[in-house]
């Protein structure tokens, strides 16, 4: 077994989390390494998640709308679909990114290191790859090896028939009908790619509305939105079993009192994510975990053993690629002695779906079991100008501002750009700002941000143009 020079940083996992903690670690100084056990940096993100699902995503909506809505425009076109193609793109889209964390890398001066990890203790780790075992010393040690796909011990996933988010990004044909198990941000999200690429799609849901954690008429909104586009809601229901019939599928399931089948080609299971800690030997370095598995850290991501660290998705909280980025550099800096924080209140949550929805901050739900006393302000697509000319006038803004000190507790999007928009929220409650501060902030005209300004308006029900 080889041994490396000390580091005073070695990171496990070069996700999101993982790589941004190695930069900004890097910036500040510190002798960094990542272990990466994936040939490509950028872990599911870059590679089968975030951005070859947007890839998708984009490609799949250019289609649709060729299809449907180009001739509104004045533009007729006789439209095909060359799935490879597509495909083929979004690859490409992946491997340039997925090259510039390395180009990163580089400039930063940060070794990396491909090979599964395992933590000996808090100053040590191993290595292994195809070239054998390589054991390196470290000051520090962070875990970043963010999250796997939940798995359903009755729905077993094939990764042909059956499938999980991964192959749904890459699949050969359009299937004629697609199960989505999970109305989640990933179930919908991909179930729309496939969707407008002319599948039939039926989405299963074991809770009572899509999207649990979101604002519940926001949800409700999309859902609507997603019904008038094809897609068949089955919510309150659970999968049971699946058998192979005829070359199908067939699919058990269960509401209430109710049981059904439904046929299908392919079943995505789409039911969450659960931290990645298999084989880290975090059990034998004493890291403790919480019932879940997830890593305890504390609020400066300190696990209990002195000298390692966690951040992302494998503590918990929103599993997101901008939680854990915001981590990473917090993370660093604290490394460093510096005061590194994140506001977990102003992180905003998207489903890139059309119409996108995003929020940040506070739902009515949560403000109504915290029993705050709040206003609501909210302003339609339909009012808004630039929507109006984009063809995209669907959903609206709703903004939850404190009664009594008029302060933003929470904005939320259903609309064209809902994904770029909602930084204006989450600034505004970064900042502490209050509804009358965007109010009064010049928007320029026509733009689709005028409908946060209009329903910031609306909080005092002054909107001008509803």
């Amino acid at each position: 077994m080889s041994e490396s020079n000390d580091y005073d940083l070695v990171v496990i996992g070069a996700g999101p989390g993982g790589y941004v903690a190695a930069i900004r670690a890097a910036q500040l100084g510190l002798r960094v390494a990542c272990i990466e056990k994936e040939s490509s940096l950028g872990g599911t993100c870059l590679n089968w998640g975030c951005i070859p699902s947007k890839a998708l995503l984009d490609s799949s909506e250019l289609y649709h709308q060729a299809r449907t809505s180009f001739a509104r425009h004045g533009i007729k076109a006789d439209v095909s679909l060359d799935l490879p193609a597509m495909m083929a793109r979004k690859d490409q889209v992946v491997a340039s990114l997925t090259r510039g964390v390395a180009s990163l890398f580089k400039k930063n001066k940060i070794e990396s290191v491909i090979g599964t990890a395992k933590i000996v203790d808090a100053r040590t780790l191993v290595v292994t790859n195809a070239s054998g075992e390589r054991a390196l010393k470290t000051q520090r040690i962070l875990i970043a090896t963010g999250s796997d796909v939940v798995r359903l011990p009755n729905i077993p996933v094939d990764g042909v028939d059956i499938i999980t988010s991964t192959e749904a990004i890459a699949l050969k044909e359009v299937p004629r009908k697609l199960i989505v198990i999970g109305g989640g941000a990933i179930g919908l999200e991909l179930g729309s790619v496939w969707k407008r690429l002319g599948a039939e799609v039926v989405v299963i849901e074991f809770l009572d509305r899509i999207m649990s954690l979101m604002d519940g008429e926001m949800t409700a909104l999309l859902q609507r939105a997603l019904e008038k586009q094809g897609i068949t809601f089955k919510l309150k229901t659970a999968a049971l079993s699946v058998e192979k019939v005829g070359g199908q599928l067939k699919l058990t399931w269960k509401s209430d009192d109710e049981t059904g089948e439904e046929l299908a080609d392919k079943i995505l299971v789409a039911v969450g994510r659960k931290p990645y800690t298999d084989k880290l030997g975090l059990q034998d370095a004493g890291v403790a975990l919480d019932k879940r598995g997830f890593v305890i850290a504390d609020a400066h991501y300190a696990t209990n053993v002195p000298g390692i660290w966690a951040i992302g998705d494998v503590i918990g909280g929103a599993m997101l690629a901008h939680k854990a980025e915001e981590e990473g550099v917090a993370v660093a800096e604290l490394m460093a002695g510096r005061a590194g924080h994140v506001n977990y209140h102003a992180v905003p949550s998207v489903v890139y779906t059309h119409p996108e929805l995003a929020g940040v901050g506070s739902t009515e739900e949560q403000l109504k079991d915290k029993g705050v006393d709040y206003r609501v302000g909210k302003f339609p697509f339909a009012a808004n100008g630039r929507a109006k000319c984009m063809d995209a006038a669907e959903g609206q803004v709703k903004i939850l501002a404190d009664a009594q000190t008029d302060r933003v507790l929470g904005m939320h999007i259903l609309g064209p750009r809902a994904s770029d928009l909602i930084a204006e929220g989450a600034v505004a409650i970064e900042l502490a700002a209050s509804s009358e501060d965007l109010a009064r902030s010049v928007h320029a005209h026509p733009t689709l941000p005028e409908a946060i300004k209009e329903a910031a308006m609306a909080v005092e029900k002054r909107a001008i143009h509803f």
